[in-house]
């Protein structure tokens, strides 16, 4: 099985994979793909307003990217609702 490592990107930043998971075929990175954004969006769009985007680059043992997901949130108020403050 090949190594391939999940680097996240915020919009601000990238945190890169330096450990990776071994998957047997693209089935496989996809799955993990889909998987982590949803856990990394839980726990970071409270925190960072109405507008996130957050996007897994999958690479290869030869730095090459092959697959990329991305998340996105909006939110967006409506009407006589006060925003509250940030």
């Amino acid at each position: 099985m090949a190594r391939y490592y999940f680097d996240i990107h915020d919009g601000h930043s990238l945190i890169r994979d330096d450990v990776g998971d071994e998957c047997a075929d693209a089935k496989v990175i996809r799955r993990l793909a889909m998987e982590t954004l949803p856990q990394i969006a839980r726990d970071e769009i409270p925190k960072d307003g109405d507008q996130q985007a957050y996007t897994v680059v999958v690479r290869n043992e030869s730095n090459v990217t092959v697959y990329t997901a991305t998340l996105a949130f909006a939110g967006l108020w409506l009407g006589d609702v006060e925003e509250p403050a940030q």
